[in-house]
C-alpha cells in the first residue's frame, strides 16, 4: 500500500497530461514549449541542486554503476546478438534498441523522491549522471552500426551528445560537490524554487506526449520489446544489486531505473536519425501504460 501512495500520484499526472494532450488544451504549440523549457531548465536546475549539495557518500556509486550499467551493456551486447530474430530492417531494430535500454528520466526520479525522500532523490541523481552519457552513447552507436544515419546525421548527433543538458547539470552539480563550492547564496534556494516545478511538469509532459492509437500496433517487435524493457531488465538488475549487497534505498532505486518505460524523447530521435517512428510511439505509449502495473509489482516483490 505505502508503495502504491508513493507512485499512485504520479501515474495520475501522467494521466492528467493524457486528458490535457487529447483534449488538446491549452492548444498550440504550448506543450513542445513546455517540454523544453521542463528538458533544458528545469530538470537541468533540480539535477544541479540536487548533486551539488548531495551527500554522494552515503550512495555506493562503484557497486550502483556495476548494477544499473551491467544490466544495459548485457542487453545492449543480447540485442544485437538476437537482431537477425528479432527483425530484419535496420529503422526496426533501432526503435526496439531504444525501447528496450532508454528510461523515463521523470517518473525514475520523481518515483525514488517519493519513495526514499532526499535520500531517494540523491541516489537517483547519481544514478541518471550513471545511466544518461551511457544510454545516449549506446543508442547513437546503434544509429551508426545499423546505417541509418543521413548525410550529416553523425556529427549533428554526437554534438547533441556532447551538450545533452542532462549530462552537463550531472557533470556540473558533481563539480561543484567535489570542489566544496556546494551552491552559494542564493543559488541554492532559487535552484530548489525551479526544481520543485520539473517533476510534475515533467510527469504531466509524460502523459500528453503519449500516442493511444499507435497501440493498435501489436506485432512480435512491439511485445518483445516490452518484455525485455519491463520484465527481463529489472529481474536481470535485481539479481545483481542482491549479489552486491546493495542497501535497501539503493536496490530500489537501481529496480525502479531498470523497470521504467522507455523515454519519450526516443520518439524525437526515431524521427530524426532514421528509426521506426511509428514503433517508437507505440513502445512509449504502452510501455508508459503497463509500467503502471508492472513498477509497482516490482517494488512490492522487494518490500516483502
Amino acid at each position: 500500500m505505502q508503495i502504491l501512495d508513493a507512485l499512485g500520484p504520479l501515474f495520475l499526472l501522467i494521466l492528467l497530461g493524457a486528458l490535457l494532450g487529447r483534449l488538446e488544451l491549452p492548444g498550440g504549440d504550448f506543450w513542445p514549449r513546455l517540454e523544453r523549457l521542463i528538458y533544458y531548465l528545469l530538470f537541468p536546475a533540480m539535477l544541479v541542486g540536487t548533486l551539488a549539495e548531495a551527500e554522494i557518500a552515503r550512495v555506493p556509486v562503484a557497486r550502483l554503476a556495476l548494477a544499473l550499467l551491467g544490466g544495459m551493456l548485457l542487453f545492449a551486447i543480447l540485442l544485437w546478438w538476437w537482431r537477425p530474430r528479432l527483425t530484419p530492417e535496420a529503422p526496426t531494430f533501432t526503435s526496439l534498441f531504444q525501447g528496450s535500454l532508454r528510461f523515463n528520466t521523470y517518473v525514475g526520479v520523481a518515483g525514488a523522491a517519493a519513495l526514499h525522500g532526499g535520500l531517494g532523490a540523491t541516489t537517483a541523481a547519481v544514478a541518471v549522471a550513471l545511466m544518461v552519457p551511457t544510454v545516449n552513447l549506446l543508442c547513437v552507436l546503434c544509429f551508426i552500426g545499423v546505417g541509418t544515419l543521413g548525410p550529416g546525421s553523425l556529427g549533428r548527433s554526437l554534438r547533441a551528445l556532447v551538450s545533452n543538458p542532462l549530462i552537463l547539470a550531472c557533470l556540473g552539480g558533481i563539480a561543484l560537490n567535489l570542489s566544496g563550492l556546494g551552491l552559494p547564496g542564493w543559488s541554492a534556494p532559487t535552484l530548489e524554487l525551479l526544481g520543485r516545478t520539473a517533476l510534475p511538469l515533467g510527469l504531466v509532459a509524460v502523459g500528453v506526449a503519449l500516442r493511444p492509437q499507435a497501440l493498435l500496433r501489436r506485432d512480435r517487435a512491439v511485445w518483445a520489446t516490452h518484455g525485455i524493457k519491463l520484465l527481463l531488465m529489472p529481474a536481470l538488475v535485481l539479481g545483481l544489486t542482491w549479489a552486491l549487497g546493495l542497501d535497501s534505498v539503493s536496490r530500489d532505486v537501481a529496480l525502479l531505473f531498470a523497470a521504467l518505460p522507455t523515454a519519450t524523447s526516443a520518439y524525437i530521435l526515431a524521427r530524426q536519425l532514421g528509426g521506426d517512428a511509428e514503433l517508437m510511439a507505440a513502445l512509449i505509449t504502452g510501455q508508459t501504460l503497463l509500467a503502471m502495473l508492472s513498477l509497482p509489482l516490482w517494488l512490492s516483490l522487494v518490500a516483502r
